[in-house]
């Protein structure tokens, strides 16, 4: 378990999140966020990078990512705030966080996969702006040090240049906050968003 301090919002300057890895152990807290989300972006719970995708249905979706979790084939940071899950960041090898968005334009100019890959990002309803999602991310990045490093890359959403967009449509996270924790562009694989890469020690 690891501590970051959030910022702003009702919960106040400074705050503390701390993050812990979703497992058996854990999940109920994660079902609780998303189902007090109602299922996440129109059920996906959090299934679609995945290699099998999404099921067709929010139970479906429920019952697949629940198997990932028992059989100990996803890598996700829950953010807490207190006792209550708030956010996550999923985060993987390219095996198991395997569809990513533009994937055509990706392939086109890749030169080598990372080590790991960050998915998708959120903050549930009345968290967001505080700091959960950089509190997810610097968990992330310090779960891919622990387990020996490397390349990592995520695809995030230009903010900069562009018409203010729903929170919701940044789900892998805006460009703004990996440049603040040290990622670099790589190239743009769509109008709005860009593949980024750090090296973790």
């Amino acid at each position: 378990m690891s501590t970051t301090k959030g910022r702003g919002g009702a919960r106040g300057e400074g705050a503390a999140y701390t993050t812990r890895l979703l497992a058996p152990d854990t999940w109920d807290d994660f079902a609780a966020l998303v189902e007090a989300n109602n299922g996440v972006w129109g059920g996906c719970w959090c299934i679609g990078f995945h290699p099998d995708g999404f099921t067709g249905s929010p139970a479906g979706n429920r019952d697949a990512k629940r198997a990932h979790v028992d059989a100990g084939t996803v890598h996700q940071v829950l953010v807490y705030a207190g006792d209550e899950a708030v956010g996550w960041c999923q985060f993987g090898p390219p095996t198991e966080v395997a569809r990513i968005k533009n994937p055509k334009a990706y392939e086109k100019d890749l030169d080598r996969l990372p080590d790991w890959r960050i998915g998708c990002i959120f903050a549930g309803k009345g968290h967001r702006g505080q700091g959960v999602a950089r509190a997810a991310v610097q968990g992330v990045l310090e779960q891919i040090a622990e387990a020996g490093g490397g390349l990592v890359e995520a695809y995030p959403e230009q903010v900069e240049g562009r018409k203010p967009q729903r929170g919701a449509y940044f789900h892998t996270g805006p460009e703004t906050l990996f440049a603040d924790l040290g990622f670099e562009r790589d190239r743009q694989i769509a109008k709005w968003r860009w593949v980024m890469r750090r090296q973790v020690p």
